[in-house]
């Protein structure tokens, strides 16, 4: 009995002591809870308390604030800092001489007017702050078409510090003028500039300069180039001022340097038209007779050349000089068009000698045949003048021989007078001229003309390379 009344009062100790654990775990974790919660309803509360302040701060800055008056007005120049991040260059366009941009344009001012004190020194806002406060009135002085990003929201970022500095910046689709002088196409090279400045205030009131110096303000990214005809060199920028009759402004300009590839122009029209020149001058090979032949040869190459010329002007303006394609077609026309024309001159010759020449050979073919009984005759009658005729045969036999001989004579000299190489397939000399002198200066004006266009260094008027 005493046994079985000691385990039970250990039993009851344990749950006693579990009992008393378990009131002890649930106390701490109310508490913890508690605190959880007191946290979390703090930080809730800051935010509250923040979203409040700058609400205040925005509603202050905004209470009283006139957009139409720019920062400073009667007091001092307002300075306008600009940069430009080019996200993607080209394509550019020959035939309308412009180009495509699309850029990150930013701008920063300084606005008295929006000074604060608050927890933080920035505050980032989005664009509908843009429309209640002044921004500048920057256009693109050389720009056909702008467009301002507005999917999936208006692509522009506001930011305002505690002193009133603010930064604003919107993605741009720039479509420019490029001014293209285009005498050494297609080894040519061209800067395209990229123009803007205020609208209507002049200097005296605004001033545009560059964030971080002309050098670096001008960034392109590494993978922004969009061109399949050009290399993109390289870009600068600057400032200059124009005068017009309202005073005058600044302008901010950034050049972006081009060259041209030449491979498509290579394979596209050098090529044929030095196969084409190649191709008319085969015909001095052949025979002076095949006149068919040459012919063909001539009138092909001539048209040939023609429409390689008009092609080659289809992908250009129609500019009032020559390019320096055009002369090399030019070049080419005329190495064609004078091989045909020194067919022409071989085959007047050859027909004059035919004409000569075809008489002889028509009466070497057809000589005037003699009656040999009147050779054979012609010794008796001569004998029988002198002496009477008696019948001998030594004097037939001796008579026989000299008509067989007079007629090996008369064959050997028909054989003789018929030619066939003097008279057909002959060779003109004016051929065997050609043969030498047209390579020559074809291949002349080819060293001389790649040699002054590709070791020409690219000049770019008005504009110096960098």
């Amino acid at each position: 009995m005493d046994r079985h009344s000691a385990l039970n009062n250990k039993v009851s100790r344990i749950a006693v002591m579990a009992r008393l654990v378990l009131s002890l775990l649930l106390l701490f974790g109310c508490q913890n809870s508690r605190c959880l919660s007191s946290t979390e309803a703090q930080k809730e509360a800051a935010a509250n308390d923040n979203s409040t302040v700058f609400t205040r701060i925005l509603d202050g800055l905004l209470d009283g604030y006139d957009n139409r008056l720019r920062p400073g007005l009667g007091e001092n120049v307002t300075e306008i800092k600009t940069n430009i991040f080019v996200t993607s260059f080209g394509p550019v366009s020959d035939t309308e001489m412009e180009y495509t941009i699309d850029v990150f344009f930013r701008q920063s001012w300084k606005d008295e007017r929006l000074c604060f004190k608050g927890p933080m020194e920035m505050l980032p806002l989005n664009n509908l702050l843009a429309s209640n406060i002044w921004t500048p009135d920057t256009f693109f002085l050389n720009g056909k078409k702008s467009i301002a990003h507005n999917m999936t929201t208006p692509n522009k970022l506001l930011r305002l510090k505690d002193d009133g500095t603010l930064l604003y910046t919107m993605r741009l689709t720039i479509s420019a003028e490029c001014p293209m002088q285009l005498e050494d196409f297609p080894m040519d090279a061209h800067a395209c500039p990229l123009k803007f400045g205020s609208y209507a205030y002049p200097v005296s009131e605004v001033v545009y300069t560059w964030t971080q110096g002309a050098a670096k303000s001008v960034v392109v990214a590494e993978d922004g180039s969009r061109l399949n005809q050009y290399h993109l060199i390289g870009q600068n920028a600057g400032t200059e001022d124009i005068h017009t009759s309202r005073g005058q402004y600044t302008v901010m300009m950034a050049h972006f340097y081009l060259k041209r590839k030449i491979g498509y122009f290579v394979i596209q029209t050098y090529m044929p038209c030095f196969m084409t020149v190649i191709l008319s001058q085969v015909s001095f090979w052949l025979n002076r007779e095949s006149v068919p032949a040459r012919t063909v040869f001539g009138v092909t190459t001539v048209l040939t050349m023609t429409t390689l010329s008009i092609s080659a002007r289809n992908s250009l303006p129609k500019v009032a000089y020559a390019t320096a394609m055009d002369w090399f077609i030019a070049v080419c026309y005329a190495f064609v068009f004078s091989a045909l024309i020194e067919f022409a001159t071989v085959n007047y010759f050859t027909k004059r000698s035919w004409a000569w020449d075809g008489k002889k050979a028509l009466e070497a073919q057809h000589p005037k045949k003699r009656d040999p009984m009147v050779l054979s005759k012609k010794p008796n009658n001569v004998c029988s003048a002198g002496v009477n005729y008696t019948p001998n045969l030594t004097k037939d036999v001796s008579i026989s021989t000299i008509s067989n001989t007079t007629s090996v004579q008369l064959r050997a000299s028909e054989t003789k007078m018929v030619d066939p190489k003097k008279t057909y397939n002959s060779v003109s000399k004016i051929d065997k001229m050609s043969r030498i002198v047209f390579p020559v200066l074809f291949g002349t004006f080819n060293l001389v003309y790649w040699a002054t266009y590709l070791n020409r260094e690219p000049v770019v008027k008005g504009v110096t390379s960098t």
